[in-house]
């Protein structure tokens, strides 16, 4: 059974960072692209950010470019979101996403398999 199950949210004032963490059970994580995506309440899911499956590449949307960013250690079978200069607009769950897919391209991708998500709450 595959299971993804991100850790590492909470409750963090304007400015502040949190580390966000996604291992995996079940499958082998470096055979998969990984996304993080977060849900607002009342908005739809967004793409946050993703990571090729060796590492090599990442990608961000325009609003965490810089602030954000995603690793991986595939022999941890992990991958992790760094959040820094948190904002209250990026209070949401956030949840990663593992597609067996090739590397390449962002939009439109469709991922295999979710975590539950965690909450991230940033306080003004």
């Amino acid at each position: 059974q595959v299971q993804l199950v991100e850790s590492g949210g909470g409750l963090v004032q304007a400015g502040g960072s949190l580390r966000l963490s996604c291992p995996a059970s079940g499958l082998t994580l470096s055979n998969y692209v990984m996304g993080w995506f977060r849900q607002a309440p009342g908005n739809e899911r967004e793409f946050v950010g993703g990571i090729t499956k060796s590492g090599g590449s990442t990608e961000y949307a325009n609003s965490v470019k810089g602030r954000f960013f995603i690793s991986r250690d595939n022999a941890k079978n992990t991958v992790y979101l760094q959040m820094n200069r948190l904002k209250p607009e990026d209070t949401a769950v956030y949840y990663c996403a593992a597609d067996s897919a090739p590397d390449g391209g962002w939009v439109a991708r469709e991922y295999d398999y979710w975590g539950q998500g965690t909450q991230v709450t940033v306080s003004s």
